[in-house]
């Protein structure tokens, strides 16, 4: 034996190099050889005959509640769906009551994390005008994901709408901040669009195309007037798509599942308000959109946005129902489905999934089946259809909007950092999540 930990062998593994058919070996937690190795060299092995080995995915946008709305989802509960869905990392987001804003915020949830948390994690700090003076020091503190900012109103009350208070989150920081992109001026001036409807198919309409636009164009503004790097969340609509293909130098763009796959009007329709969400799903035009943009190279990351609701939550009248719906178990089979359709290659679904998130963020040693890096792995079967059920999602809500659809490309085995946290649908072991490590923080002073 020589001393692995762990030998996954006989599959199809997805390096930078390409699709091959070699074995990978694990040594305290992370990848120690790849090529050619035997089970019995290890302590334990996996095998992948059949299966294609994919690096763990990096969910960069995850909402899981706690504290302050536990009711609908906590830190068990959402890194459980992850690993369901062969997701190894999530950003968690600073919308949460209290609200991330402060240091002593960061580590009230990292010790909620520890010893539940069934995958690694990172936790983003808020934008807002009581700690934009602080927010070079706090996107620093280890384990950070960065600064969140939230231009237009959503869930929760973290919302920062004037330019004097952005401009100042703007200028006080390095790191990549990450932006939900709406103009909430203009929401307020439209919400009669919303109340005289009555029905989510007016979300679109209230959120219009505009209200995207001019708030990207605003963020990108300040960003090019101060040099910062900034990454816009859930693009949803083709006038942003040009816009930041123009400005790649200083941002970087996400899409979510959702907006991929649902179209309005028939998703308001058919789902009500199970497909509301912020910003709305959109008509075919704006999808064809956001699938070009992937095509082009334009979109870095593909993010879930998983901000579950409990269906009693949902069933208020429009536009009383919350916005956001469940979607981290959900992304790599939507995303696999949407290869075996021709849309992209496998190679695309891993840098969307993947290496996106950890160049974009400077993750260290993730998002790679590469020597030196975690031993992160999604084992999927490329041939195996399932139909996506509610009882199914590890969800603490046990709802999809996605329930019925069939999908190809499953999860069989999840493993994070050299062992394996689920296997055909079902956990192993204990939560042993970890903060995830930057290139870009240091040790607060």
């Amino acid at each position: 034996m020589s001393g692995f930990d762990l030998v996954v062998h006989g599959g199809h593994v997805v390096t930078p190099s390409g699709v091959l058919s070699i074995d990978v070996g694990v040594r305290d937690g992370r990848i120690a050889a790849i090529g050619q190795l035997y089970p019995d060299q290890a302590a334990e092995a996996i095998d992948a005959t059949g299966l294609f080995v994919l690096p763990g995915i990096i969910d960069t946008q995850v909402h899981f509640r706690e504290p302050g709305a536990t009711h609908k989802e906590d830190l068990e509960t959402g890194t459980r769906a992850a690993v369901l869905g062969g997701v190894t990392a999530v950003f968690e987001m600073p919308n949460t009551d209290p609200l991330t804003l402060t240091a002593a915020d960061l580590q009230a949830k990292f010790d909620r994390a520890k010893g539940r948390a069934w995958c690694d994690h990172a936790f983003f700090i808020g934008g807002a005008a009581e700690n934009a003076d602080e927010l070079a020091r706090l996107e620093r503190i280890p384990g950070c994901a960065g600064v969140k900012v939230f231009m237009g109103s959503s869930t929760g009350n973290l919302l920062v709408e004037d330019d004097a208070t952005l401009e100042r989150i703007v200028r006080n920081g390095t790191r990549r901040m990450a932006v939900h992109a709406e103009d909430e001026p203009r929401l307020k001036e439209r919400r009669h669009v919303a109340d005289e409807a009555r029905h989510p198919r007016a979300h679109p309409l209230w959120r219009d195309e505009t209200v995207c636009l001019k708030a990207t164009q605003r963020l990108l503004g300040f960003a090019r007037k101060h040099g910062r790097r900034v990454h816009v969340l859930h693009v949803t609509t083709a006038e942003e798509m040009e816009l930041l293909a123009a400005n790649k130098d200083l941002a970087t763009v996400e899409v979510t599942p959702s907006h991929l796959t649902l179209v309005a009007p028939d998703c308001y329709e058919t789902l009500g308000t199970c497909a509301q969400m912020n910003p709305p799903v959109r008509e075919m035009r704006h999808q064809n959109a956001l699938w070009r943009a992937i095509a082009e190279g334009v979109v870095d990351v593909v993010g879930s946005d998983h901000a579950p609701h409990t269906l009693e939550e949902k069933a208020k009248p429009y536009p009383a129902s919350p916005s956001g719906v469940p979607g981290v178990q959900t992304t790599l089979p939507l995303l696999l489905t949407a290869a075996s359709r021709g849309k992209l290659s496998l190679e695309r679904v891993v840098d969307l999934l993947c290496h996106g998130p950890q160049r974009i963020y400077q993750i260290a040693g993730k998002g790679r089946i590469a020597r030196g890096y975690d031993a992160d792995f999604a084992l999927v079967d490329l041939q195996a259809w399932q139909e996506l059920k509610d009882e199914d999602m590890g969800t603490k809500v046990k709802w999809t909007p996605f329930a019925g659809m069939r999908v190809c490309g499953v999860p069989k085995v999840t493993v994070v950092r050299g062992k394996a946290v689920m296997r055909d649908g079902e956990l192993l072991g204990t939560p042993q999540g970890r903060p995830v490590r930057f290139a870009e923080t240091i040790s607060p002073s």
